[in-house]
C-alpha cells in the first residue's frame, strides 16, 4: 500500500503494522489512489506505521499549531492534522497543483478542510513570509533533500520551546552510509544530518522509521 520500513523484512513489517493502529478508510483509499494516480512517485507518501506515530506525537505534545513542508497528495497532513488540540491549524507548503489538489479532496472527506492552510509557492519563500513571532508546536519536513537545510534554519527559530521538528528520509534508503553514493539528493541528506546534529538548539534522535525520521525536540 505505502512504503515500508525499509530496516524490516516484509513479514516483520507486517506484524509491526498489524500490531498498530491501522489507517481509517479514508486513508487506505488516499493510498490506493495515490498509487494508481502517481505510480513511482507514491514511493513518497509516508507509511501507516509512521502516519499513526505522527498522530500520536502530536496528541502526546498538545501540538495546536503545526507546519508542513511538502504535502504530496496529503496522507501525513490526514495524520498529523487528526493529532492536533480542538482548533488546531496545519500550515501545508507545497508546490503542486496537481498532487495537492488530490490532497484537498481527502481534506474534506476526513473532515478536516478547515483545518488545513495550503500554501503553493516554493516552501522557503512561505516561511520567510511569516509575521514575526509566529510559532509552531511541531513540524514535519519531507521536501527536496537537498532544501533540507534552508527549511530547517527557517522553521527551528519558530518553534516553541518543547516543540518538535520531524525530518523524513534522513536515512536515504540506507545510502547515506554508500561511500560510492554522490547524489545530490543523498548528499544533500548527509549534511543536513551532519547540520541538525550540530545545532544546540535542539536535541534529537534519528529514529529507523520508515526511511528514516529525525525527532528533534527544541530546548
Amino acid at each position: 500500500m505505502t512504503r515500508r520500513s525499509e530496516q524490516l523484512s516484509p513479514e516483520l513489517h507486517d506484524y509491526l503494522v498489524s500490531r498498530s493502529t491501522p489507517p481509517d478508510a479514508v486513508l487506505r483509499e488516499l493510498a490506493a489512489e495515490t498509487l494508481e494516480r502517481t505510480g513511482a512517485s507514491a514511493g513518497m507518501q509516508i507509511g501507516p506505521e509512521q502516519g499513526t506515530f505522527m498522530t500520536l506525537l502530536a496528541r502526546m505534545i498538545g501540538a495546536r499549531n503545526a507546519v508542513e513542508v511538502g504535502t504530496f497528495t496529503g496522507y501525513s497532513s490526514i495524520c498529523l492534522a487528526r493529532g492536533l488540540a480542538p482548533g488546531g491549524r496545519l500550515l501545508c507548503c507545497d508546490v503542486s497543483e496537481e498532487w495537492t489538489s488530490i490532497a484537498r479532496r481527502y481534506w474534506a472527506k476526513a473532515g478536516l478542510g478547515d483545518t488545513m492552510e495550503l500554501r503553493l509557492a516554493p516552501a522557503l519563500e512561505t516561511l520567510r513570509a511569516l509575521p514575526d513571532g509566529t510559532l509552531f508546536d511541531l513540524a514535519f519536513i519531507d521536501a527536496d533533500k537537498e532544501g533540507y537545510i534552508g527549511y530547517w534554519d527557517e522553521i527551528v527559530p519558530r518553534i516553541r520551546q518543547g516543540g518538535v521538528v520531524l525530518v523524513d528520509n534522513t536515512l536515504s534508503h540506507g545510502r547515506v552510509i554508500d561511500e560510492t553514493e554522490h547524489s545530490s539528493q543523498v548528499q544533500g541528506i548527509r549534511d543536513f544530518n551532519d547540520h541538525a546534529l550540530a545545532d544546540d538548539r535542539v536535541d534529537l534522535v534519528l529514529l529507523p522509521v520508515g526511511d528514516g525520521l529525525t525527532l528533534a525536540y527544541k530546548k
